[in-house]
């Protein structure tokens, strides 16, 4: 089925009116997948999933009818009939391609991504789909892997033979052979290539040599291929990735197994992808920004002075109900200085009589963390948008001695920014 890539961005809106589409300058899409589409988000939403409002949302619009708004999940989505959707973050300032390469470079950082030493700018992605990205992602990690060489292991065969060997699975034998005595249905160890994880492998490339419109990606997936000849495709998915055990002795094999999890199940990066979907690769941009500026901020700061905890757990707000979880936490070995940041992927507005849009909400977890961690240091960290230049000085006073300070980081620049705002806090 061929492909008919539809693009937009995060809070994008798609409607299904062309000529509206063209005065309003939101995102057309065809009467018949936009309801394909508005089925499936009502579908999730009515499952109840915690994501769900978090993903696309449908409402109306005065003189344009429904439309369907784009939110914090970005990533691919294909429906069935062939439309695929890539929907990129909305990153300030640059070209689309820099958005590209920035929310890729992002993507490293995050703890689910099974591809973590990628060269974001060698990927050639100013025409490729973020789809054929993560193909050509998974290209990368099974050549390492045959570079490396593909490893050989005892693995269980079941066949119907005329020799004995073995033992025999009685309730097949009974099956099959109750007219033919001169055979044996039997279970064996045979050594070599064929073990679960080349058969998973081979099944990814077979599957994405079909899914593939980009003739150097499919190029490039045949001759991997022809590395997997003594390899049978896998004839039970669930059953090999059951069998699959990352070990010392497997652990080339860590990253594309991880990957062949992802294409053949169809599994995201959420918690209801998948469903409903013939592709759905979706990145919670909350948790992507949080990981993206916890981990440079981790390379960044010197080990000696700070510890650094991601997502700490150390205190409840009651006894040991109701989990507080920073998702930063920085502890001065020397003086015990301590200093509390939480990442908002979230854009401002440059409005101060609204308080920014910062939300009521978002404060209270900030006061609970202060009293909580007995610190007066809260840092709130915004991704930069157009409103704002950057050296904005937003801060809120408690009166009680907790401060909450307020500060926007460039995404393209994160190291440029987040050195910025440490020297603006004397560290």
């Amino acid at each position: 089925m061929k492909k008919r890539l539809v693009e937009l961005k995060e809070y994008d809106v798609i409607i299904s009116n062309k000529e509206m589409s063209k005065e309003t300058g939101a995102v057309y899409l065809d009467k018949a997948s936009f309801s394909q589409l508005e089925n499936l988000i009502l579908t999730f939403n009515e499952s109840n999933e915690a994501d769900a409002i978090d993903f696309l949302t449908i409402s109306s619009k005065r003189n344009v009818g429904k439309i369907i708004r784009a939110k914090n999940y970005v990533g691919v989505l294909q429906l069935n009939n062939g439309v695929q959707l890539q929907i990129l973050p909305k990153i300030h300032g640059g070209t689309q391609d820099d958005s590209k390469k920035t929310f890729l470079k992002m993507l490293k950082t995050l703890k689910d991504f099974p591809s973590k030493t990628f060269n974001e700018s060698n990927l050639n992605t100013e025409k490729m789909p973020i789809f054929e990205i993560f193909i050509r992602l998974y290209i990368q990690e099974v050549q390492h892997l045959v570079k490396r060489g593909l490893k050989s292991a005892y693995y269980g065969v079941e066949d119907n033979l005329k020799v004995f060997k073995g033992k025999m699975n009685f309730s097949q034998q009974i099956k099959h052979n109750l007219v033919h005595k001169e055979r044996f249905y039997v279970q064996y160890d045979e050594f070599g290539l064929n073990r679960p994880e080349n058969r998973l492998i081979k099944s990814t490339l077979v599957k994405l040599t079909k899914e593939s419109e980009s003739a150097e990606n499919v190029k490039e997936l045949r001759k991997l291929l022809a590395n997997f000849e003594l390899v049978e495709p896998s004839p039970n998915v669930e059953k090999d990735f059951a069998q699959v055990k990352i070990d010392r002795n497997s652990k080339d094999y860590e990253n594309v197994i991880n990957w062949s999890k992802v294409f053949l199940r169809n599994q995201s990066f959420t918690t209801f992808a998948g469903i409903s979907f013939v592709q759905a690769l979706l990145f919670p941009m909350d948790r992507v920004f949080e990981d993206y500026v916890g981990r440079n901020l981790r390379r960044m700061i010197s080990q000696k002075e700070w510890s650094i905890s991601l997502q700490d757990r150390k205190y409840h707000l009651f006894e040991k109900q109701f989990a507080l979880r920073p998702d930063i936490v920085l502890r001065n070995k020397i003086d015990g200085r301590m200093i509390i940041i939480d990442t908002k992927w979230k854009l401002l507005k440059n409005a101060p009589n609204s308080n920014y849009g910062i939300s009521q909400a978002d404060m209270y977890q900030m006061y609970a963390y202060a009293k909580k961690y007995g610190t007066n240091e809260i840092w709130l960290l915004y991704p930069i948008n157009d409103e704002f230049k950057g050296n904005e000085e937003i801060c809120f006073n408690s009166g009680d001695g907790v401060q909450v300070k307020v500060f926007f980081v460039d995404c393209h620049r994160i190291e440029d920014s987040l050195v910025v705002v440490m020297g603006k806090c004397g560290m």
